[in-house]
């Protein structure tokens, strides 16, 4: 996951609306379903969709109240310690 795409995604759906985020991720994952991707391909859908399920889940924590700015760092906090262990 990156944060600045996270951050860039987080302020799409505030200009325009999570339905988007949503029906891009529906969209990604029903490509994963192709035979003939290759694992690269692969790897490189499903980060994509890291990053919007991570924008989704930022923009709720700021809905619920945080920042933005500590949204985003809670956010990658909680990523790296899931990683960490």
């Amino acid at each position: 996951m990156k944060l600045p795409i996270i951050k860039h995604l987080t302020n799409f759906i505030e200009e325009n609306d999570q339905d988007y985020v949503l029906e891009t991720i529906e969209t990604l994952e029903a490509l994963t379903e192709v035979s003939s991707l290759k694992d690269e391909e692969l790897d490189v859908i499903g980060e994509i969709i890291s990053n919007l399920y991570g924008a989704i889940e930022v923009d709720k924590m700021i809905k619920d109240g945080a920042t933005k700015k500590d949204a985003l760092n809670g956010f990658m906090k909680r990523v790296l310690g899931s990683i960490d262990t």
